[in-house]
């Protein structure tokens, strides 16, 4: 199964679909499923899953259409006006002020199918594409013709075209690029009453435009409505917007008329879309011009120690040719310190940097790819901030890779704020604001006083460059008075940004945040002009209503709909796993923001359920909503015991534990997984297949005693269709086998340890796993050759327990604290005396580094956890391979790193010792290989963990391996099971056939 067909897997149940609040809903869900094409759902998990976005705020609506095409826009938008139900449309949910949320709404999730690039013309430098499409996948498809999308938000690995459409986006370069109104040429958009216009440059008074206003439909009315509008408050117009490069509040009634490249007059409704955040149509297809991309760029990252200096330096940095300014003060540097995915980055940050500006050139804007030529703009940018300005260091990056890692650190400051501990976040609600350049140490210097007027401070970083800073004021939601403080807050500094001759939203939008405050930023008669314009688009105002304009009956207040909200509550349960470290288990569900990293396609490891269906129930940030909504009294509490919640929530999550890491706010859905799947066993009892597959360790030691007969078993005639029908394992799965001389076994029958302790440096426990020591011991040997092979002294202790990873994995934690409990007790004293703990399987070493220490307290879990290693990674630790004699093979190879380790940032040992041995190798950036220990084997997920797996296949075939390692047994097997296909070695057999 291809990439792109294994997206067309849906799980979505009809049957879950319940009965509705009002007779309109219930009336539209029968409309659309007979008149739609693409899915409906209006059950209570999409109305769940739907009512938020990347903001804190929450919005119930009516259901969601997953329309295929622009008929079945047209139908929706039909059915709604019938039925007199307000729309939203949605891309990827990223918004940060409640663009995509709203009560009663029929949502019209374009990101699923609507995704396809119709058209690329590298000549003209145009592309045509739905409003689906990700960024960075329209970004992928340009690259081979040096071009790009300008505008670069931070999620644009996620983030929909026709959500940057709406919300007028931009990111980095805008010091460079400016925004996408200035990119966007022409649209197909469908209005409120399902009829559908294109829009473009018309000339004024041509015979074009003749024709366009001849006529008594709406599309003559909005060409009318809004040249009149424009051209009365031509003189409200030039002195109430703000003439900055980033300013996207209101609508573009400056931008809808101008002169064109060929000096005409020309009116071009597209720009009044842009940025209008769906209140005026849906945007179904979009015509946009293109920028060439830099082949050659350099960074420099300039530390300051205190934030109004590296604000002031701002101006300076513009008058060199820069490409972008980009601020990161040190309450970001502080949290990425404290994570497991961006720790790595932020420690070249020297101690004492305050503040600092990201600044970054390009070969196009010093007309140069000569590296010498970046090292003089670097040189003089650094005489003025460092010889004669206030930054103390410089760190200058212009290697590809190294780039890469600061870009993403500066990408990950609004997901890694989230992560604050506690109820009080640095939350968005004015954090958009933008002024001009040359004010901006001065703006700063007085939001500070309205931040000590209130009693609270802020996490600052963005787009300096541009006179656009994310400042977040650190509140506390779930009370009246942090809610009303933001809102005072929030009042003041749209004086403050009124006074500097600002914008209240330089990136961001309106939402349900902002759009209470553009009357003061426009003055009455521009917010009328805003109504009319509404009120000619959307006469019944049912297009995301609240957004960006307001009725005088119906206005719109920031203060409601909040996600948490004083009356938000939740009642801390009783765990058998420590949650103390993330705040208790409510606080772990609610880390999840909304950001949507989880959906992201094209690289990393999250979410690979998500990735293979492209169904946001099956995000982490799906999961996460669903487990809050059950948690806070949005479900029944009951309901996450209930055989729907298990089956297309919990079991659909493969536990790989990728969100620990890759997910900014680390939303470890792993961990809340087995702590639910324990709570439903000890409620409701547990099936046969999840105690066969929790306890694997008793049924193969049995199966490995009666070896070979255990696997000629499977193999006999109705066999395989009795396991799928009694125990629900798939039948086109292949089997592991088991032998009868197990690793045990071969270590006592060769004498036990070939190194005498005496004569070791090292003194090593090989733990026999149970997929290693019953079904595949070579791979135990030729860890023990290896290791002996370096001088090291190993053991392998019979009297062990199993790691306890099958049981946790299926929600069984008593008998996997039982397992480490055993386990523990057992090594502390061999710990104790020098010995470390090695393991062939990935996930069974990560059970002891890290979930042992959810399972146990006490100084020994932990001392035991940090002497025990993947095989791979004690050899890198330790330089343990240079002392290894090898001759490392011609062919290339592929690494496929297992997604527990990457959890842990412990997946990179084994490329560097194999590349130190001379071995090519590529590490592969790849996620769950779909198999995820017994998820592949269930009959109901064998075609999702095939999906899965297709996507993993479809990277080793990009690649220019010869042939792909892993270390991972169930990675092994996947891959194996591929047609045409043998099993790939673990390295450390590559490793062993070297010596």
């Amino acid at each position: 199964m291809a990439v792109e067909d294994a997206a067309t897997y849906d799980i979505t149940d009809s049957e879950h679909i319940r009965p509705l609040e009002t007779d309109e809903w219930a009336e539209a869900a029968e409309a659309l499923a007979d008149r739609l094409r693409g899915e409906i759902r209006f059950d209570e998990y999409a109305r769940v899953l739907y009512a938020t976005d990347g903001s804190i705020y929450r919005a119930e609506p009516a259901g969601v259409v997953f329309p295929t095409d622009v008929e079945d826009v047209r139908v929706a938008m039909e059915v709604a006006a019938a039925r007199g139900l307000p729309v939203l449309a949605r891309g990827a949910g990223t918004s940060l002020a409640g663009q995509t949320v709203g009560p009663g709404c029929l949502v019209l999730d374009l990101s699923r199918h609507m995704d396809s690039i119709l058209e690329i013309d590298p000549d003209a430098k145009r592309a045509v594409v739905e409003p689906g499409v990700v960024q960075d996948d329209l970004d992928d498809a340009l690259a081979p013709y040096g071009l790009k999308f300008a505008p670069d938000p931070a999620s644009s690995a996620r983030a929909t075209v026709g959500g940057g459409i709406g919300n007028n986006s931009t990111g980095a370069h805008s010091v460079r690029y400016g925004i996408t109104d200035a990119y966007t040429e022409s649209l197909t958009v469908v209005l409120a009453d399902g009829s559908v216009i294109e829009t473009g440059e018309v000339v004024l008074d041509s015979e074009e435009w003749d024709r366009l206003v001849a006529g008594d439909d709406r599309e003559a009315a909005l060409y009318r409505t809004v040249r009149r509008l424009v051209e009365d408050n031509a003189a409200e117009i030039d002195t109430r917007y703000p003439t900055l490069k980033r300013s996207v509040s209101g609508y573009n009634l400056h931008k809808v008329i101008y002169e064109n490249d060929a000096g005409e007059e020309v009116i071009n409704l597209s720009k009044l879309f842009v940025g209008a955040e769906g209140t005026l149509g849906v945007v179904v297809e979009a015509e946009l011009s293109l920028v060439t991309k830099p082949e050659q760029t350099a960074l420099a990252l300039y530390c300051f120690g205190d934030l109004i200096e590296a604000m002031a330096a701002v101006p300076v940095a513009l008058t060199h040719p820069v490409s972008g300014v980009e601020l990161m003060d040190d309450e970001v540097f502080r949290l990425a310190e404290g994570s497991a995915e961006y720790h790595e980055y932020v420690e070249q940050i020297p101690e004492g940097t305050a503040a600092s500006l990201l600044i970054e050139f390009d070969d196009e804007v010093i007309a140069s790819a000569d590296r010498g030529d970046f090292e003089d703009a670097i040189a003089d940018l650094t005489a003025d901030f460092v010889d004669d300005g206030d930054a103390f260091a410089v760190r200058e990056a212009y290697d590809p890779d190294a780039q890469a890692e600061l870009w993403k650190l500066r990408k990950a400051a609004i997901p890694l704020l989230m992560s604050l501990e506690g109820d009080a976040k640095p939350y968005p609600f004015i954090e958009d604001a933008s002024v001009p350049p040359e004010e901006l140490a001065e703006y700063v210097d007085a939001f500070r006083d309205v931040l000590d007027k209130h009693g609270t401070s802020a996490a600052y970083f963005a787009h300096a460059g541009s006179g656009t800073l994310h400042i977040r004021p650190i509140l506390s939601l779930k009370e009246t008075e942090g809610i009303e403080t933001m809102h005072s807050i929030a009042d003041d500094v749209t004086d403050l940004v009124v006074e500097h001759h600002g914008a209240f939203s330089g990136e961001h939008g309106d939402g349900l945040a902002r759009t209470e405050f553009n009357p003061k930023m426009y003055g009455p008669a521009l917010w009328s002009a805003f109504q009319e314009l509404k009120t000619t688009f959307d006469p019944d105002w049912r297009m995301n209503p609240g957004k960006v304009v307001y009725t005088d009956e119906h206005p719109t207040d920031m203060r409601d709909h909040l996600r948490y909200g004083a009356d938000y509550e939740t009642t801390e349960r009783e765990t058998v796993q420590d949650f103390s470290e993330e705040g208790g288990f409510s606080h772990l569900v609610e880390l999840c923001n909304g950001c949507g990293t989880c959906r992201q396609t094209d690289s990393g490891t999250m979410c690979p359920t998500y990735r293979a269906t492209a169904d946001e129930q099956q995000s982490t940030r799906g999961r996460a909503n669903l487990l809050r909504a059950a948690i806070s009294g949005d479900l029944p509490e009951a309901e996450l015991y209930s055989d729907r919640f298990q089956e297309t929530v919990l079991d659909m999550c493969v536990g790989c534990k990728g969100c620990k890491r890759a997910c900014p706010t680390g939303v470890d859905m792993a961990k809340l997984k087995a702590e639910i799947k324990h709570a439903t066993h000890e409620r409701s009892g547990s099936s046969l297949r999840d105690r066969l597959f929790g306890h694997i360790d008793r049924y193969a030691q049995l199966a490995s005693a009666v070896a070979p007969l255990s696997n000629v078993a499977p193999r006999v005639p109705g066999a395989r269709w009795l396991m799928d029908r009694v125990v629900g394992i798939a039948p086109n799965r292949e089997l592991p086998t088991f032998t009868r001389t197990t690793l045990v076994d071969w270590f006592d029958e060769r004498g036990g340890a070939a190194v005498p302790l005496e004569d070791a440096d090292h003194k090593v426990l090989l733990f026999p796993d149970t997929y290693t020591n019953y079904s595949y011991p070579e791979t135990g040997c030729a860890a023990v050759r290896v290791l002996e092979a370096a001088g090291v002294h190993v053991d392998i202790p019979a009297d062990l327990a199993p790691s306890g990873r099958a049981a946790y994995s299926l929600g069984f934690l008593d008998d996997a604290h039982k397992c480490a409990e055993q386990n523990v007790e057992a090594l502390k004293p061999k710990v104790a005396e020098g010995w470390s703990v090695l393991f062939v399987e990935p996930a069974d070493a990560v059970m002891f580094q890290d979930e042992y220490g959810d399972l146990l307290a006490g100084d020994a879990v932990q001392t035991v956890g940090a002497n025990a290693y993947g095989v791979m990674e004690f050899l890198d630790v330790h330089r343990i391979d240079e002392r290894l004699s090898v001759t490392s093979p011609a062919d290339r190879l592929a690494y496929h790193g297992h997604c527990n380790q990457k959890a842990i940032a412990k997946d990179h040992h084994t490329p560097a010792v194999l590349d130190r041995l001379g071995f090519e190798i590529t590490p592969l950036d790849s996620g769950c290989c779909g198999m995820a220990g017994s998820f592949g084997y269930e009959s109901e997920h064998y075609e999702l963990s095939q999906a899965i797996g297709s996507i993993l296949f479809e990277k080793i075939d990009e690649s220019e391996a010869d042939r792909v390692i892993a270390p991972g047994g169930s990675c092994r097997s996947q891959l194996g099971d591929r047609d045409g296909e043998s099993m790939p070695p673990h390295p450390i057999s590559v490793l062993e056939s070297a010596l």
